[in-house]
């Protein structure tokens, strides 16, 4: 399953992976769960991701984690009645299994191997090669605490008055989410000159 990728190189199947993991997933622990969360009068913290809120590429990872939030905040809404606490956490870039630049390299190189020739003709590989250095340079930037995360979701379980959310990382407070209050026709602006472009890009 690849979740990092221009949209149009994957197929329904890809996203549906994506989204059984990270949204569908987290819903069914939740609801298997809830029954003692309940009696307990306890705390429920969910982890999604910067990207929830700012789309940063292509692919179902960003869809998935945007679809958790509106389920996130009903539970929200619903819980306080049992003395139920929910919170979601979003952590920034770390170094785990999802930023595993190796391993998303070789599965991107293998989705552009079984892409169409006339989308392979549409991106060129230029294209291919941008994306493939900026997955390079991503791992430089994940950071390695993973205690960032591990301290927000630990109080966020342990508080008696915990935050409905928290950010977890300095990429995720100092740059992602204020880029998120920019106007969008900046934040487009700045992806646009940032991002590879296709080699038959208008």
């Amino acid at each position: 399953m690849l979740s990092i990728a221009a949209s149009e190189w994957l197929n329904k199947q890809d996203f549906m992976n994506g989204l059984s993991v990270n949204l569908l997933g987290v819903i069914e622990v939740t609801l298997s769960l809830l029954p003692l969360v309940r009696k307990a009068q306890g705390h429920v913290v969910h982890v999604s991701s910067v990207t929830s809120q700012l789309s940063l590429f292509g692919g179902g990872y960003c869809i998935s984690k945007h679809f958790l939030a509106p389920y996130y905040m009903s539970c929200r809404r619903e819980l306080p009645s049992f003395w139920v606490k929910v919170t979601i956490t979003e952590p920034g870039f770390f170094k785990t299994n999802m930023t595993n630049t190796k391993k998303i390299i070789l599965r991107l190189q293998e989705v552009w191997n079984c892409i169409s020739s006339e989308v392979k003709d549409v991106y060129g590989e230029k294209f291919l090669e941008s994306c493939l250095k900026s997955l390079k340079l991503m791992e430089h930037k994940c950071s390695p605490d993973l205690s960032l995360v591990t301290e927000c979701m630990e109080y966020a379980l342990t508080a008696c008055h915990p935050r409905t959310q928290y950010s977890a990382g300095w990429d995720s407070k100092l740059f992602y989410l204020p880029l998120n209050y920019l106007p969008t026709f900046l934040v487009d602006a700045f992806l646009y000159l940032s991002s590879p472009k296709p080699a038959k890009a208008l």
